[in-house]
């Protein structure tokens, strides 16, 4: 018979030793999937829920050597005059079958199917350095919740072998996930992007409302969960004064919350080139530290 540790899912990722999501030394889990198209999303592999193909080009050693993969089952991989392969997106079902056969990792597939014992295993490898800290594991994306059941499950699963956990969420899920999850969870970073409606839906795709509502809920429910608020702050989208002062205004009634505004980096855009997309925010650099500052102090002015 199934039990909750034979509930798989797919993770793109698991990140040992950090120290920057949640409280000590973390091991952070990658899920895939995601409700959310954010223009600056600096994992463009985990917004698709599949497991998928990437290409890297400088690692493509050329069908004079090797051209294993041109024996893709839908003639999605083919080669130009230098010899250097790439993928017909259209074609390509993410089979995996290149990437299998390529000696160089050019074609690597970017998710796999796991269990929940899999994943606990991996994680639990790190158990000494999380009593020694103070740290556990941390589940991040893509949503974490946009795989509701595999995600609750890992958080019940973790808590029940003593270990401390954090999620990291957009908020843009069911609130049914959300109260089966959260009893099992110690810590919780919440993105709010910018408040307004209309422009949270043209810098990610959808409307903030089910967020709002959701972090209000969750405020209410859970009182005791360590929540903190985090805003990225992108270049000429949400850097104006006046975005911070709306969310500082809707986060201030609810009380314990930690508000963390994050600078902008462009360290993911050459993984859209590998997945075959187009990065959304040619140009744009990272905010400049005064600039950062200036928010910063308009936040803690505004309480």
């Amino acid at each position: 018979m199934s039990t909750g540790k034979d509930q798989t899912g797919v993770v793109f990722n698991i990140q040992h030793f950090s120290v920057h999501d949640g409280p000590g030394i973390r091991t952070i889990v990658f899920l895939k999937g995601c409700p959310l198209r954010c223009r600056w999303c600096c994992n463009p592999e985990s917004q698709d829920p599949r497991p998928e193909v990437t290409f890297d080009p400088k690692k493509c050693i050329g069908t004079a050597e090797c051209g294993l993969c041109l024996q893709c089952p839908q003639g999605a991989v083919t080669a130009d005059e230098t010899g250097i392969t790439g993928i017909n997106r259209e074609l390509c079902d993410n089979c995996g079958e290149c990437a299998a056969k390529c000696p160089s990792r050019a074609l690597e597939m970017i998710g796999s199917r796991m269990s929940v014992k899999e994943v606990l295993e991996a994680v639990e490898k790190d158990f000494c350095f999380y009593s020694r800290s103070g740290g556990g594991l941390t589940l991040s994306g893509g949503e974490p919740f946009f795989q509701g059941e595999f995600a609750v499950e890992l958080l019940k699963n973790a808590k029940f072998n003593g270990m401390d956990t954090a999620v990291e969420t957009c908020g843009h899920v069911p609130w049914e996930v959300l109260e089966k999850a959260l009893p099992y969870v110690n810590a919780m970073m919440f993105d709010i992007k910018c408040i307004d409606p209309a422009k949270h839906e043209d810098l990610t795709g959808v409307s903030n409302r089910l967020i709002l509502d959701n972090f209000a809920r969750i405020c209410r429910h859970f009182p005791r969960l360590s929540k903190t608020v985090r805003t990225p702050i992108i270049p000429g989208l949400n850097d104006d004064p006046e975005d911070i002062r709306k969310i500082v205004d809707f986060i201030r009634p609810f009380s314990g919350l930690k508000f963390e505004l994050l600078p902008y980096h462009r360290f993911g855009e050459p993984k859209y080139t590998f997945l075959g997309k187009t990065y959304p925010l040619p140009g744009v650099s990272a905010p400049e530290e005064a600039r950062m500052q200036r928010l910063r102090n308009i936040a803690d002015n505004r309480g």
